[in-house]
């Protein structure tokens, strides 16, 4: 019962930072903590099995760094051996506030290894994962799913149940199956299903790339609250943006262009500080389409950023949208 009440404590902007391998690192938790002051973040899905080459002297531990006020977070980790999911959680729980698995992840390199969506194909292995985590933290423990592996396993109402039984205390549910990956719609009319037999918090994930869509998901849903991915990139306002509207009933506008160009080279600069110059503007490259959309010719400044190496030039170039008028 200690485990649920700290949830709920957790959980009461009603949204959270979906987690995304290669985005949702230490910056833009930072930069989303910026706009959005309770909501829950989630890291990067760290893998158990890379944790365990980590604490024997490898380097990566960049991934776990956080402030001080990235609180509430959770993190998040993969894997489908019960021991080393276990001490995952042992290691993690100096830093979250909930350790989420991940069983919902589809990319080929990780279902086959049995892991992420996997899962829901052994439910049993499934169920001895959460145990396992559970008996390693004191921390609250989520999951994350989809709706199945495929449209003809559709075993998301029980395999939630199946989790709450385990003693899960938070679900959140992608509105897609395994074998959709990111096409088509998510279904969040289906997420009410699952919330029906459960008693634990539901969110649901998918398809939220604004207010309206995040109202119109929790009216099908009937979820507890939302979980937002690809949306937030290149908005870190989203998510406090929502929650605001949660609270409120009120719309706070999207950031325009030249709002987004200085919260772009924030990112930059933050990456640059974290992984140094020249990976950061690699590393950057993918942002570029998300923060730099909507006004003519943004194709031809988005090719241009993604090519250049110079660090002066691409910020004249983002500085140079101030002359646009959108």
């Amino acid at each position: 019962m200690e485990r649920q009440t700290k949830v709920q404590n957790l959980i009461q902007s009603r949204v959270s930072l979906a987690p995304m391998a290669g985005i949702t690192d230490y910056v833009i938790r930072s930069l989303i903590r910026r706009y959005s002051p309770d909501v829950l973040l989630t890291t990067e899905m760290i893998s158990s099995e890379f944790l365990a080459q980590t604490l024997n002297g490898r380097s990566g531990t960049e991934i776990f760094k956080k402030d001080d006020n990235h609180s509430p977070i959770a993190y998040q980790i993969s894997g489908h051996k019960p021991q080393m999911m276990k001490k995952a959680s042992e290691f993690l729980t100096q830093y979250a506030d909930m350790i989420d698995i991940n069983m919902g992840c589809p990319v080929n390199k990780v279902v086959k290894g049995q892991d992420g969506c996997a899962l829901m194909r052994n439910p049993q292995l499934a169920t001895e994962l959460v145990k396992a985590v559970k008996d390693g933290t004191d921390k609250p423990v989520s999951v994350k799913f989809r709706l199945g592996y495929t449209f003809d396993e559709m075993n998301f109402v029980e395999f939630g149940v199946k989790m709450q039984e385990a003693g899960a205390n938070f679900i959140t549910i992608h509105g897609r199956t395994r074998s959709q990956m990111y096409a088509g719609n998510a279904d969040w009319a289906r997420i009410s299903e699952l919330k029906k037999e459960v008693d634990i918090p539901v969110f649901a994930n998918g398809d939220i790339i604004d207010i309206d869509s995040a109202a119109r998901c929790l009216e099908l849903s009937h979820a507890d609250g939302i979980a937002v991915g690809r949306g937030a990139i290149g908005d870190p306002t989203l998510l406090g943006r929502i929650s605001h509207y949660l609270k409120t009933g009120e719309k706070l506008e999207k950031p325009n262009l030249e709002i987004r160009a200085e919260m772009l080279k924030k990112h930059l600069d933050d990456e640059i500080e974290l992984r140094g110059e020249s990976v950061a503007i690699k590393f950057m490259r993918k942002f570029y389409p998300y923060y730099l959309a909507g006004f003519q010719n943004a194709k031809t400044l988005r090719t241009k950023l993604v090519l250049e190496d110079d660090y002066n030039t691409i910020i004249k170039l983002l500085d140079d949208l101030k002359a646009i008028k959108i």
